[in-house]
This record gives structure tokens, C-alpha cells and sequence, in this order.
């Protein structure tokens, strides 16, 4: 991540396997999510099911990642239409199923749990399931990767926060306004073209991201996503930006400490970004290739890592600082190296058990419809 200038798809991968640093046991968050998601998607799918159905319905889930939540929201889209399918006396179709991620996910860890997961489906489902055909498709969602409308339903799930790649404007360090001095992501000490540069960059994946995929989806087809975003017009607000902050603080400290150089920390930015709800809502509308069925906001409460399970403010740092690692290590490493990454979280979790703020995580949940 040297000078910022990589793209995403190269640095970016969570940690894959089953141990206790993998994504696959620090992804507590995301299934809160995922369940809180359910009623948008089973809404869209009954829409999508009234339409005549074709024999294979190709389903997509871009940025699937690894572990137990990657074939949930596919599980619980196939039983859903199958489930429609047998209710209304039509046959139930065949499913082609799409698990993308980037190149680096852990993939080897999905498909040796695909021979359970398929037992288990005709379990749940009956035999007059599927069949289910499921390939992985490994490639940045910023670019093409399905042929011209393939696809019938499109879904991802915690994904669409991250960036292509951070804003190039950051990557100049002679300029002190596009300086994030101290920090990794936007706070209230940034420079306001900072967060320009953040806001800019949505813009334009997002908007690449539409386009994109209106080529992929056939005229009628539906993609339903979710992510973190903001349910306020403030960029600094504590829900949005409170956790990259402690992990700032921790980096400073470090600093302090002669462990890695002050000029180091400037340079690093994180390719995140939580856009606001309405400002989602303007870009689909400019990019108009899809018709906005509903968006909605979803909350998880502040310890979600815990699985919903109830613990002190130090085991839940311990957690966080877990769920963060997963996600960030590959970057951290690439721009810093891994020597730092044991002190880094540990002064994570000394300062998220220190403080006594409790701030709710909001997602946007996406509701969309390929125009004809």
C-alpha cells in the first residue's frame, strides 16, 4: 500500500481459515446484519417470483467473503423461491449461484463446505430442490464480471463501504489540506477536502458499480444490497467514525513509542467510506439504470460483535479489536508491515476499554430493480 496508490483488489483480503484471528470467527457484526436484512430481501424476491420465471434463476453474491455467513443470504434467497414456487403450483427452478469476492478471499474454505451445504438445503427444502450449481467468480465488483443479462437476482451483503481505492488526492503528501494528519479515516481533525476526496470517490464507484451490474442483470432482475452508511448529513458522526478513531489513537501511540515513523502514519488512509442515506439515493437516481424499490436502515447495537452475547466493556474492546484485525491486517501489513499488528491491537483494545461512549452501527439496506 506504499504511497496509497494501489487499488483495493490488491491488498484487501480478510483473514481466511478458521482460527481465532480468521474472518470466519470475527464476523459476528455482519451476520446482525444479515438477519436484520431479510424481510427487504424475502419482499424482493416475492416481487421477483410474480414475474415468469426462468428454469435456471442465476443468483450473484458479490463479496461473499468466507465463513458462515457467506452462504447465508444465498440459502435464504433459494428457499425463498422455492418455497414461493410451491406455494403458487409452479415448478420450482434450477439454481446457478455466483459467490464473488476478490482474487485473495479464502475460497478454498467455501467450497469444502459446499458438500454439507448442499445436503443441508435438500434437507430443509425436500428433494424436489434445486438442482444447485454454485461457482466461485473470483474478481473486484468495480469491474465486469458476468456476461450480458445473465443474472436474475443480485445480493451483497457488508461490502460496498470499501472503496475501489483510497482517493489519489490523498496520496500527495506535499499537500498539507489533503494531509490526514494522525488519523486512517475521516474525523473531525481532517481537512475538509479530505473529506471531499472520500465523498468523491464513493460517487464514482458507486455509480460504477450500477453501471455495471444494469449490464449484467437482465430488464426485470433485482439486486438487493446492504452496507454501512450513515443516517445523517454529518460526516463525523461518533457511529460512523468512533472505532477508526481508536485504531488512529492506537497508531499514534505507536508513534509516540518510536515503532513506526510519524511521516508512516500521514500516509495511511483507509479505502472505506459510510455514505450518507441520501446521498445513496441521489446516485442511483443520476446513474438511472434501476428503479429504487425501498432503503431502509438497519441498526446493530454498539457491541454487536458479541454475537448477542453480553459482556464487560473489556471483552467486547477484545472482540472488536478481533473483528477489526480480521478485516484490516492485510492492509495494515502491506503499508506497515506485520511486526506492529500484536502492539497495534492491543493499544486498540487498552483504549476502546477506557472510554464509556456506546455508539449504535447503522447500515443501508438497498432494494432495487433492473429497469426495462
Amino acid at each position: 500500500m506504499e504511497g496509497q496508490g494501489m487499488e483495493t483488489g490488491q491488498i484487501l483480503s480478510m483473514n481466511g481459515g478458521c482460527g481465532e484471528e480468521s474472518y470466519a470467527k470475527n464476523s459476528h457484526a455482519q451476520n446482525a446484519y444479515l438477519l436484520r436484512t431479510i424481510p427487504v430481501l424475502h419482499a424482493a424476491l416475492l416481487d421477483f417470483c410474480t414475474k415468469k420465471l426462468p428454469a435456471i434463476v442465476a443468483i450473484a453474491d458479490l463479496g461473499c467473503s468466507s465463513g458462515p455467513n457467506t452462504l447465508f443470504a444465498i440459502s435464504q434467497s433459494m428457499s425463498i423461491i422455492h418455497d414461493t414456487c410451491r406455494q403458487i403450483g409452479c415448478s420450482p427452478p434450477q439454481f446457478s449461484v455466483f459467490l464473488n469476492d476478490l482474487p485473495s478471499n479464502d475460497f478454498n474454505t467455501v467450497f469444502k463446505s459446499l458438500p454439507q451445504f448442499q445436503k443441508r438445503m435438500m434437507e430443509e427444502n425436500g428433494q424436489d430442490f434445486g438442482p444447485c450449481y454454485i461457482a466461485g467468480v473470483p474478481g473486484s465488483f468495480y469491474g465486469r464480471l458476468f456476461p450480458a443479462k445473465s443474472l436474475h437476482f443480485v445480493q451483497s451483503s457488508t461490502s460496498l463501504h470499501w472503496l475501489s481505492q483510497v482517493p489519489l488526492e490523498l496520496s500527495d503528501c506535499s499537500d498539507k489540506a489533503m494531509v490526514n494528519k494522525g488519523k486512517i479515516y475521516i474525523s473531525r481533525t481532517s481537512p475538509p477536502r479530505v473529506v471531499e476526496a472520500y465523498l468523491s470517490q464513493f460517487r464514482r464507484d458507486f455509480c460504477s458499480f450500477l453501471r455495471l451490474r444494469s449490464e449484467e442483470i437482465a430488464p426485470g432482475g433485482h439486486m438487493v444490497l446492504t452496507f454501512r452508511g450513515r443516517r445523517m448529513p454529518d460526516p463525523f458522526p461518533d457511529e460512523s467514525c468512533l472505532l477508526w478513531d481508536y485504531l488512529g489513537l492506537a497508531f499514534q501511540d505507536l508513534v509516540s513509542q518510536g515503532l513506526i515513523e510519524e511521516e508512516k502514519l500521514d500516509s495511511y488512509n483507509t479505502p472505506y467510506y459510510e455514505p450518507y442515506v441520501e446521498d445513496v439515493r441521489a446516485e442511483i437516481e443520476r446513474e438511472g439504470s434501476f428503479t429504487l424499490d425501498r432503503l431502509e436502515i438497519i441498526v446493530a447495537p454498539w457491541d454487536g460483535v458479541n454475537g448477542g452475547q453480553r459482556y464487560d466493556r473489556r471483552k467486547t474492546a477484545e472482540m472488536m479489536a478481533k473483528a477489526m484485525r480480521a478485516v484490516n491486517e492485510s492492509m495494515i501489513t502491506s503499508h506497515f508491515g506485520d511486526q506492529i499488528l500484536d502492539s497495534l491491537f492491543e493499544r486498540f483494545i487498552d483504549i476502546m476499554a477506557r472510554d464509556t461512549k456506546e455508539v449504535e452501527h447503522p447500515s443501508l439496506v438497498v432494494s432495487l430493480i433492473r429497469k426495462s
